[in-house]
C-alpha cells in the first residue's frame, strides 16, 4: 500500500474539520455579547476577540442590518430579541412552557389566581407564559413583558438560585442597593414572597424551576389578589403550598434535581 493510499485511509477514520472564518466571527460576536448585556462598541468588540476594527466592522454593519444587533446609547452594540425568539422556538424553552403549562393550568383553578413563567435574559426577566384564572376577579403579568431582576419577586428567584453559583450578579443589583445576603435569604427558605413593586394589593409569590443540570431555569410566579368581599377561599399560604408542589411537578417532568 502506498504512503498517499494510508494518508487517504486514515483521513476517512476521522471526521472532516471544515472552515467557515466569517460564520465563526459571528457567532463570536454573539457569545462575546451575551457576556455584556450592557453593550460593546466596536472597538471593543474587536479587543475582545483579538481582531482588527476592518476584520469585523463589515460584519457588525451586516449583523445589524439583519436584527441580529442593535446600536443603543454611545454606539454600543447588543444582541436583539432575534436570538431569544429563535432560541424558544428550537431549544429547550420551548419545551419548558410545554411541560409547565398544563400544571400551570391545575395550579391556577386550584387556588383561583393568575400564574406567570419567567426566565433570565441578560440584566432583565421575561415573561415567556402565563394562565389565567378562570374566576371572576383575578391580576395577570402579559407574556412578552420585561421585569426587573434586581426589583421583582421574580428576578430576586432568578439572581439568588442561579446567578449566585456563577458569580453573575448583574450591576443592576449592586446599584438598587441589593445585596447578596439578601439573595441567600431567599435561597434559604427556597422561595420569595414580597408585596407587588407596582400594583396594591398584590403579593408576588415565587418558586425557582430547575433544569436538569441542578440550576434555575425559570420561576414560577403567583400575583396574588386579595379580594375584600369574603368569597376568597384559599389564602396566600395555602396557594404558596400549592405554588411549590407545582413548580416541583414541572422541574420533574424537565428531569430536575429539586
Amino acid at each position: 500500500m502506498t504512503s498517499k493510499a494510508k494518508t487517504a485511509t486514515g483521513a476517512k477514520s476521522k471526521s472532516p474539520v471544515y472552515s467557515a472564518p466569517a460564520l465563526e466571527k459571528g457567532f463570536r460576536v454573539i457569545e462575546l455579547l451575551a457576556e455584556h448585556p450592557g453593550g460593546l462598541s466596536i472597538s471593543e468588540i474587536a479587543q475582545g476577540l483579538g481582531l482588527s476594527m476592518s476584520e469585523i466592522f463589515r460584519m457588525i454593519m451586516v449583523m445589524e442590518q439583519m436584527a441580529w444587533l442593535k446600536r443603543g446609547d454611545g454606539d454600543r452594540y447588543r444582541v436583539t430579541t432575534k436570538v431569544l425568539d429563535l432560541a424558544f422556538k428550537a431549544t429547550p424553552a420551548e419545551e419548558l412552557v410545554h411541560a409547565a403549562v398544563p400544571h400551570m393550568r391545575e395550579l391556577s383553578r386550584a387556588i383561583e389566581q393568575s400564574c406567570h413563567l419567567v426566565i433570565r435574559e441578560g440584566e432583565r426577566a421575561l415573561v415567556v407564559a402565563n394562565q389565567q384564572t378562570l374566576g371572576p376577579t383575578g391580576f395577570s403579568v402579559r407574556v412578552g413583558a420585561i421585569l426587573q431582576l434586581e426589583a421583582t419577586c421574580s428576578g430576586h428567584v432568578l439572581l439568588a438560585f442561579n446567578a449566585l453559583d456563577n458569580g453573575m450578579l448583574p450591576a443592576a443589583v449592586e446599584r438598587a442597593g441589593a445585596t447578596q445576603d439578601a439573595l441567600h435569604r431567599v435561597r434559604s427558605r427556597g422561595f420569595e414572597m414580597m408585596k407587588s413593586v407596582r400594583t396594591l394589593g398584590v403579593t408576588d409569590i415565587s418558586f425557582p424551576i430547575y433544569a436538569g443540570s441542578g440550576y434555575a431555569l425559570a420561576a414560577l410566579t403567583v400575583p396574588f389578589l386579595q379580594l375584600i368581599d369574603g368569597t376568597q377561599t384559599v389564602d396566600k399560604v395555602m396557594a404558596r403550598l400549592h405554588l411549590q408542589e407545582t413548580a416541583r411537578k414541572i422541574s420533574t417532568d424537565l428531569a430536575g434535581v429539586r
